[in-house]
């Protein structure tokens, strides 16, 4: 069957409309209420967070031999010109709102993407995080397109999806449907995945991270699934953001592939991330917050809808952000893990090989609500801090990040920003003031001349003290009671540690 890719002439279609006129239209078709800041509030249903199980990669012959069918689920090329062709169906005749941008901030490696949606809520999002051109209709040939129709659900008995909701990429027709689920971070993390496709074969490595630079150009860069501070680490007001989510790194250095941030805002404080919160205002979009009904104002501690409270919004909503974002290569590689077992040292320095290990690795606690079904934080090793969003092998990833910081001597530190004292439910969060000032000390070099002690249980190189932070915490055995109980659960994360590991062969270091 040929595929067609263009919306029927009867439709009504709205082609790049700007943020008020979207907001308007948003409020207009009660999609939305606006907040006491200005932000449109929508919510996003059953599904509030991303569904990988109901994720698919149209298995055809152009990239069956490059896929890691391991790690994603394969769509048959029949199963989805049947979908697609139900799905044309659907849009016919509707109201349609359509985006037409870019991702890649270094001009020699975006793309050109248009997005298909039935909200204004949605095309809202997608032209806050995607990366904005001033291409009029007739002037756009994107290279791909993204169409979402969460109003479309699926048959899975019939269309082979896992349930109504469905996120299938065709590398070779480049389109996406997504259909069934309203939570807009799948248009978002789709197109994160086929950069992770495009980037490494260009001897890019793409990367699950945010990045910011300070005064001296010193670029850092943060690593760590959701929930385990890359957002909140990167909006630091004594540097400048280049962006909260997505990058690449090339010869030529680091660029933004969204023009956008992606916050997750529960529990959200001005006192502690004042750049987020100043961000949220007139423009931005935030899911399932609670609000109160009279006044709109928002209610950040209130999880009763959902943990995984998100807030999109324009880099350039962020004070003294870098536009556009692209920058050096990175003076410091920072890896975030939310220990839930409570007994990663809060820093640790890590060599190339180090490095590696822990990137493929991507161990952390997966915490509630930002995936369907998860409601207590969980163990779980995530590779390259983004598995979810990796078409190709995991080694490809990781040997483009050892040859990168090698060549750059970049320094990396891993960070745990999760649990201390004892594990979830015992001990306590890692304060936050704690965090940030590890990160500091990293990233100015303040650790290059401490004394370190080797974590027998881990092999890390633990730095004995760190400005602003207490020496005592540094080690993670001294803030336990019981230490034979420290011994045990380190021994035990450890040997997942191994258990994981073991699945890449000896490739890792080749």
């Amino acid at each position: 069957m040929e595929i067609n890719t263009e919306i029927d002439c009867t439709n009504q279609v709205h082609y790049n409309l700007a943020p008020a006129e979207l907001v308007e239209m948003s409020l207009r078709k009660e999609e939305g209420v606006l907040t006491a800041s200005g932000a449109l509030r929508v919510q996003t249903g059953k599904y509030t967070g991303r569904s990988p199980n109901d994720k698919f990669i149209v298995d055809s012959a152009v990239v069956y031999n490059e896929i890691d069918w391991s790690s994603n689920k394969p769509f048959t090329e029949q199963k989805f010109e049947e979908l697609y062709a139900r799905m044309m169906l659907y849009l016919k005749n509707r109201e349609l709102f359509v985006f037409d941008g870019c991702v890649g901030a270094d001009e020699q490696y975006n793309i050109n993407v248009r997005v298909i949606n039935e909200f204004a809520w949605q095309n809202l999002f997608v032209h806050q995080l995607l990366i904005r051109t001033e291409s009029s209709e007739q002037e756009v040939c994107p290279d791909f397109k993204i169409i979402c129709m969460p109003g479309f659900k699926a048959a899975p008995e019939t269309d082979g999806t896992h349930s109504e909701a469905f996120i299938i990429i065709n590398f070779e027709k480049q389109i996406v449907l997504i259909g069934g689920t309203h939570y807009a971070g799948e248009m978002k993390k789709s197109i994160f995945t086929i950069m992770n496709y495009i980037l490494p074969r260009q001897g890019v490595l793409s990367m699950h991270c945010s990045a910011n630079v300070g005064s001296n150009d010193e670029v850092a860069l943060f690593f760590g699934l959701s929930g385990t501070g890359k957002t909140t680490l990167s909006a630091d007001p004594q540097r400048r953001l280049i962006g909260d989510d997505e990058h690449g790194w090339s010869d030529g250095g680091v660029f933004n592939i969204e023009g956008g941030c992606y916050a997750k805002c529960i529990g959200l404080r001005y006192e502690t991330e004042p750049q987020i919160w100043n961000a949220i205002r007139f423009g931005s979009v935030v899911e399932n917050v609670a609000i109160d009904n009279k006044s709109r104002i928002i209610n950040y501690d209130d999880g009763s809808i959902t943990e995984n409270t998100r807030a999109a919004y324009p880099v350039d909503f962020i004070d003294n952000a870098l536009i556009p974002g692209v920058a050096g290569h990175p003076r410091t590689v920072v890896f975030l893990t939310a220990d839930a077992f409570g007994v990663l040292p809060p820093i640790s320095k890590l060599n190339k090989e180090q490095a590696m290990y822990h990137f493929l690795s991507g161990y952390t606690s997966k915490l509630a609500g930002t995936e369907r079904g998860v409601t207590t934080p969980e163990a779980t090793f995530s590779t390259c801090f983004g598995a979810p969003f990796l078409p190709l092998s995991p080694l490809v990833y990781a040997k483009l990040l050892g040859e990168k910081i090698e060549k750059h001597s970049t320094n990396v530190f891993l960070i745990n920003t999760g649990w201390s004292g004892g594990p979830y439910g015992v001990g306590k969060r890692m304060k936050l003031s704690y965090t940030r000032a590890m990160v500091t000390a990293a990233i100015e070099g303040q650790l290059n001349q401490v004394p370190y002690e080797v974590d027998p249980i881990f092999n890390l190189q633990v730095p004995t003290e760190c400005p602003a932070v207490p020496p005592e915490i540094l080690n993670p055995r001294n803030t336990w009671q019981d230490k034979d109980a420290y011994d045990d659960k380190a021994t035990e994360l450890a040997n997942l540690f191994v258990k994981n590991i073991t699945k890449f062969g000896n490739d890792i270091l080749e």
